[in-house]
């Protein structure tokens, strides 16, 4: 299910495209959609991260939702050199997946990263695991 036939698109903060795909901003998290037959390489993530950092505020911490309702390729790969080019602003992924090739794909990718990936299938599971996550629970403090 693409992101525009959810009810996400009105809590978005800021939607970009671009030639390889749709990219949804949210308080903390982007979710994509990334083209179909498209190779996901460096420098389209590259493109994404300066997109991010132009849109977040300094220090930001945000989860990458991958919504692959299209076939595409990507290099594994790239999480290591996110972690190598110190872009640690990604503290989890959640890949959402509708095909068995995709479920396999994603069990490939997570062994590429220490990060947090969680497999879904359907974007309010990704959404609500997001908002689940450690990262993002305020923190009491007794006074």
């Amino acid at each position: 299910m693409r992101i525009e036939d959810t009810m996400y698109p009105n809590t978005c903060q800021k939607k970009v495209e671009l030639s390889f795909g749709i990219f949804y901003f949210f308080e903390k998290f982007i979710i994509s959609e990334i083209n179909e037959g498209e190779h996901f390489d460096w420098d389209k993530v590259l493109q994404i991260t300066n997109i991010a950092f132009q849109h977040y505020k300094k220090g930001f911490k945000v989860a990458y939702i991958s919504n692959r309702v299209n076939s595409y390729s990507m290099e594994p790969q790239t999480w290591i050199k996110f972690k190598k080019n110190d872009l640690n602003f990604i503290v989890a992924a959640a890949i959402i997946i509708y095909a068995e090739i995709s479920l396999e794909i994603a069990t490939l990718e997570k062994s590429f990263t220490t990060n947090s990936i969680k497999r879904c299938f359907s974007i309010e599971e990704a959404v609500s695991w997001v908002h689940n996550l450690r990262e993002f629970k305020v923190k009491s403090t007794k006074n």
